[in-house]
Parts: structure tokens; C-alpha cells; sequence
């Protein structure tokens, strides 16, 4: 009797270590197209059809390598429309006597998975996801008796651990992190490569029918589709990015002009996190191309950064404080998420190119998501759960337990600081320095009061002063506190009427 392996949407590796624990001549991959995963939150069309025609293709290559694939399309009339309820056919059909599964990376997911031995009867192997670098424990150890959590020093554990960028135990070029050089502003002159897209294979072609034909009330543009959507063609993007953007990654990956959704960026991450492209091959390529002397350390180190630091740190920090971190809500905001994150019809320049580059790309890059979009919803007192659930919906690349750290801590600071050593909060002062959004505004950048203000600059006054008191000893904002409370008693009373009248016609801004 043969063993079931499940395989879930973001576990495209072939290196996966159920798969690794398995027999191929005996054991039988699952892989479903079901709709409660699809619809847990209202996921951008893109999102959909490219992790639904991702999985064939994989289901595809793995019956190459000779496994036994039984794939369930979502139009099967069989279908239960959820993963247990599949893995449950799988069973039955094939008499199996075992599950062999890797450990799931949302939490959800995870207690599914850990009740299967219980209500099928059987035994559940369960393995770790090898594909990260650091496991659960690892981070849980690492974690204990601090009293922050900074990233940082987790970055330099991994770097030695990995020895990507290092001298011995020295970093290359005699700094950890390069970021302070990271922060140029970009100019409208600058030669920007596109990322490498794709025509919609077949089978992606017969996907993008099934998902405009089931999920026509979701969000976003379907078409034009050119994600990669085999392991092939995202290593074909990866060498692209290396060769074409990379070398100005770290210069600009702060910088946002309108009508101009990529820069310098890769948008690799959401086949690094369904799991077409590994952590480290990226890496290392990256690795290559700096000592190569194609790219600068500033980008090699910037982007090796985002990955083996960041992007570890918040998946330890996710599984560190779950279940209960995606109701934590510091500020105790209410305010619903305005209409516009739905539609971009606001009259905010910045507001409008970010969302509108979301529709229809199910993409945006991390100053966009954390200052402008992530921004404005906690000047405005945003309920940071509901910005959590929109970020988790229209973008490609967002699994919750990346997304969820990323928004509710990082950019709400709706943890109170476990991300953060203060909010991210901003005026309108950050988003003209960094981009030319607001050469083309109908509010006035440089207007701090009145109706022709930019409503950044009242909101960011406003939302200051309402958390006062959480904020009060927060050390990096006495002095934003000091400068306040140095402003004329009509200035103060300029900047709450404008806040209040802002707060007010939300919905028509």
C-alpha cells in the first residue's frame, strides 16, 4: 500500500523534503486546485492563475521524474474544494496507509496538517521545510532572553552561517550592511530594464479561462499575464535580473516614479516563495555577480540582505508569535480600509500609481507597500488586521506568514515594536524626496494646512498626537514630540482642523 504526499501551492521544489522521504516507485504525490484556498481572502486573479498553472506545471515535471501524480483541477466535479477534504479522497481511493507531508508555512495550514494522524487514522510524517535557513527552533533559541528583536544581528548569524559575503569571519568590505547607500532617489533619465516576462504557456493559458470564468469578482487585472510559471522559466528571470538590474538594485531600491512599476527590482519573490527558485541559488548568483565585477557590494549585499535576513527574520517572528499576533492592534485603530485601496480612485498621485500598479500586476515594491500604501493607512487609524488582509490579497507574492509580520508590524507597527524601533510614519515629505509623485498631485507637497495640503503632511501630526501616549518614550520621536510642541498654538490648531476634515472625507480624497 503506498504512502500519500501532499503537496500545497507554495512547495514547488523539487528538493522538497517530503519528496526527498519518499519512494517514488510506490508513494503518490496530491496536489489540488481547491477553492477555500483561494477564496480564504479575496486573492488578486494573477495571484490565482499563477500559482494554479505553477502547480501543473510542477505536477508536470515531477511525472517526468517519475513520481505518481494525482492532480485535482478546480473544475473537477469531484472536488471537495479543500485541502483535507482531497487529501481525504487521496486516502481512500488509494487505500494508503501514510501521509508523508513537509510542515506548512501559514499557521492555518499548519493546524490542518497537524490533525490529519487524528482524524484519518493514520500516521503523519511531517518535515521540517529545509528550503529556509533557519527553523523554527533555531529562531525560538536564537529569540530567547532578548529584548529586541532586531534584525540585524539575525542577518549577521545568517551571513556567517552561510558565508555569503564574508572574509573569514569578516564581512566583505568591512560592513555588515550597506544600506545608507541604498536611498537614491530616481530620475526620470535612468535606463530602467523590465524583468524578463513570458507568454502564457497552454496550460497557463487554459488556467487564466478557468480563473476569469470562477473568480470574476476578485480583484485586479487578469490580463495581460507574463509571470514565469515553470522552474525553468523563473531561473530564466533570475539570470536576467543579475545581468540587467542588479548592478543598480542597491542605488534605487528606495526609488518610485509614476507609471514606472519595476526599477531596478527583480520580482523574483513570489516564485521565490511558491518555491520555483531556492534562497540560496539566488544568492549565490548574486554572490557570483559582485565578485564577477558586474554588480557593486552595495546591491549584492542589499539584495542577499532581503533574503537570507529579512525575509528569514519575519518567518521566525510569525511562528514566534502566533496565533495570537495577527490581533495585535498597539494603537487600537478601527477606522475600515477606505474604498480606494479597491479601486485607486483618489485624487493622492502616490496613493492611486501604488494601487493602480496592484491591480493590474498584483505587484508593488517594498517602499511603496511600507511608505505610501502601508502608510497612509496608519496616519489615518486604519484597523492594522484589515490593511493585513488587503496586502494578503493583491499581491503575487504574499503568503501570510511573510505578509502578515511585513504589514501588521513593520509597516502599522500594530506589534508595538517587535518589528520596529518606531513607527514608519511619514508626511509627504519622504514620498517627493523619493520619487515624482508629487509633481503631478492635485494636493500640494509642500502645503501643510488647508484644503490644498497634502493629506500626508496633517495625517502624520495627527496620528502622532492621538498615540501620544504609547509613543511618549519611545526614544527615536522626542524629538518630533519637541518640534511639535516649538509650533505656534495656531499652527498646532491648522494642523488638527486640516487632520480632522481629512479623517472626515476619506473616502473622497
Amino acid at each position: 500500500m503506498p504512502r500519500i504526499i501532499p503537496v500545497l501551492g507554495d512547495q514547488l521544489s523539487p528538493t522538497l523534503s517530503a519528496l526527498t522521504h519518499a519512494d517514488p516507485a510506490r508513494d503518490i504525490v496530491v496536489m489540488a486546485e481547491v477553492h477555500d484556498e483561494a477564496t480564504y481572502v479575496g486573492h488578486h486573479k494573477k495571484k490565482i492563475a499563477f500559482l494554479f498553472a505553477a502547480m501543473r506545471a510542477f505536477a508536470d515535471d515531477l511525472r517526468a521524474r517519475g513520481w505518481t501524480v494525482e492532480y485535482t483541477r478546480l473544475d473537477d466535479p469531484e472536488n471537495t474544494q479543500s485541502i483535507t477534504g482531497e487529501v481525504l479522497r487521496a486516502i481512500t481511493r488509494n487505500t494508503a496507509h501514510g501521509i508523508i507531508v513537509t510542515q506548512a508555512n501559514e499557521w492555518r495550514l499548519a493546524e490542518q496538517i497537524n490533525g490529519w494522524s487524528a482524524r484519518f487514522g493514520l500516521p503523519t510524517d511531517i518535515h521540517e521545510d529545509d528550503r529556509f535557513l533557519a527553523t523554527h527552533a533555531v529562531f525560538a533559541t536564537w529569540a530567547e532572553g532578548r529584548k529586541q528583536l532586531r534584525m540585524e544581528y539575525f542577518y549577521r548569524d545568517m551571513r556567517r552561517k552561510t558565508g555569503l559575503l564574508m572574509q573569514g569571519d569578516q564581512p566583505e568590505g568591512g560592513k555588515w550592511n550597506y544600506d545608507a547607500e541604498n536611498r537614491k532617489p530616481a530620475s526620470g533619465g535612468l535606463l530602467m530594464p523590465q524583468p524578463l516576462f513570458f507568454d502564457p504557456t497552454p496550460e497557463a493559458q487554459s488556467v487564466l479561462t478557468l480563473v476569469a470564468d470562477r473568480f470574476a469578482d476578485h480583484f485586479g487585472d487578469l490580463e495581460p499575464f507574463r509571470f514565469a510559471t515553470t522552474r525553468a522559466q523563473a531561473l530564466q528571470a533570475l539570470d536576467h535580473f543579475v545581468e540587467h538590474a542588479l548592478p543598480h538594485f542597491g542605488d534605487y531600491q528606495d526609488a518610485m516614479l509614476d507609471g514606472e512599476p519595476y526599477l531596478y527590482h527583480s520580482l523574483l519573490s513570489p516564485y521565490l516563495n511558491a518555491g520555483l527558485l531556492a534562497p540560496l541559488e539566488i544568492c549565490r548568483a548574486v554572490e557570483t555577480a559582485y565578485y564577477a565585477g558586474h554588480a557593486p557590494l552595495n546591491a549584492a549585499e542589499g539584495y542577499i540582505r532581503q533574503i537570507i535576513g529579512w525575509r528569514e527574520y519575519v518567518r521566525g517572528i510569525y511562528w514566534l508569535k502566533m496565533p495570537d499576533y495577527v490581533d495585535q492592534n498597539f494603537f487600537g485603530a478601527t477606522r475600515d480600509l477606505p474604498d480606494f485601496y479597491w479601486t485607486g480612485d483618489t485624487k493622492m498621485a502616490c496613493m492611486a500609481d501604488a494601487i493602480g500598479q496592484t491591480k493590474r500586476h498584483a505587484y508593488a515594491h517594498h517602499i511603496q507597500r511600507l511608505m505610501v500604501t502601508g502608510n497612509f493607512a496608519m496616519l489615518a487609524g486604519v484597523d492594522p488586521r484589515a490593511v493585513h488582509e488587503w496586502y494578503l490579497a493583491v499581491y503575487a507574492d504574499a503568503y501570510e506568514w511573510v505578509e502578515l509580520p511585513n504589514t501588521l508590524g513593520m509597516s502599522q507597527f500594530g506589534d508595538g515594536g517587535v518589528l520596529a524601533s518606531k513607527p514608519y510614519a511619514s508626511s509627504g515629505n519622504y514620498i517627493n524626496k523619493m520619487s515624482n509623485y508629487c509633481k503631478g498631485c492635485a494636493y500640494d507637497v509642500k502645503v501643510k494646512t488647508g484644503p490644498d495640503a497634502c493629506p500626508f503632511n496633517p495625517l502624520y501630526w495627527d496620528f502622532l498626537l492621538r498615540n501620544g501616549e504609547q509613543l511618549a518614550g519611545n526614544p527615536r520621536l522626542g524629538n518630533v514630540f519637541r518640534t511639535w510642541a516649538r509650533m505656534k498654538p495656531e499652527t498646532q490648531d491648522a494642523y488638527r482642523a486640516t487632520a480632522a476634515r481629512v479623517l472626515d472625507q476619506l473616502e473622497d480624497l
